[in-house]
């Protein structure tokens, strides 16, 4: 932060201005320019909606169709050939969508913050403001294409006549912990691509092996005990199973030890994510 003082001066001499640089003031600024430049949150967040469904037919359906594909897939491949059962009482295909709700919003925050600055480069390299904002705008892009999604489940389970119970109310702390775990990871992504563009390629490849090691076409449960702790070092295993305990109920089980290594989970990356982003940040347009 750079500061003018003007020293004391005698009669008939010139005033004499001294400029101070105090280094680490910016930073005691930086969390409250957040909320200072708020608005680019919503911009952000609802141009990349705009971008993304900009010259399609059906526009926003997209976001239905995809997960509605999804489901019929799963479905098809892991109930009807490989005889995969649902978890307690409810439909196959509600279990699925309950997965593939926090699974889709997880991925997808995660590919769009990590090259948010990349795709925002002429905006970073030109004007101040928290670069904090362009991967945290992603995440709550993520949330839009949730809403969306949730519609679906919605009208799946009208169809097959399934009432959730009570505990859909906790939906919303599963979806926090989901949100804290896509921008916690989204934020080193995001940081790491802007001086190694080799995560552009690593990003997508490691989403596809978490797809594979995340329980949404099946049940954790059908991991065997000694495993399940280990198992649950995946973040989105406990996401997914507090998910499906909320969305199903019934004899739906949480397995708490893994809801609890997300929690982990998420305060660990989080708090490092934002250490490493602010430590980079101040290069961001020098190497973009």
């Amino acid at each position: 932060m750079i500061t003018s003082t003007e020293t004391e001066s005698t009669p008939g001499d010139f005033a004499v201005s001294e400029i101070v640089i105090e280094a680490g003031k910016t930073e005691l600024h930086y969390w409250r320019d957040l909320w200072h430049y708020r608005e680019l949150f919503y911009f952000l967040a609802w141009r990349d909606i705009l971008v993304r469904y900009k010259q399609t037919v059906i526009g926003l359906a997209w976001g239905v169709i995809q997960p509605l594909m999804m489901t019929f897939i799963y479905v098809m491949v892991f109930q009807y050939f490989a005889g995969m059962k649902s978890e307690g009482s409810a439909p196959y295909s509600v279990m699925v969508l309950a997965a593939l709700l926090p699974w889709q919003f997880f991925s997808r925050a995660i590919s769009e913050s990590s090259h948010s600055l990349i795709r925002n480069a002429n905006l970073v390299s030109k004007i101040y403001f928290p670069r904090l904002i362009v991967p945290a705008a992603s995440v709550i892009t993520a949330v839009i294409d949730f809403l969306i999604c949730a519609v679906l489940l919605t009208v799946v389970m009208i169809f097959t006549h399934f009432a959730p119970s009570w505990r859909i109310v906790t939906l919303p702390l599963f979806l926090l912990l989901a949100m804290g775990a896509s921008g916690g990871i989204g934020l080193w992504f995001a940081a790491l691509n802007v001086s190694y563009r080799d995560f552009q390629y690593i990003v997508p490849f490691a989403l596809m092996i978490g797809g594979y090691a995340s329980p949404v076409p099946y049940s954790s449960s059908i991991v065997p005990a000694q495993w399940r702790l280990l198992y649950s070092l995946n973040p989105m295993v406990g996401v997914i199973d507090g998910f499906r305990w909320a969305i199903l109920g019934g004899d739906t089980s949480l397995y708490l030890p893994g809801v609890a290594l997300s929690m982990l989970f998420v305060v660990v990356t989080l708090i490092s994510g934002v250490v490493y982003f602010r430590a980079t940040e101040r290069r961001f347009a020098d190497v973009i």
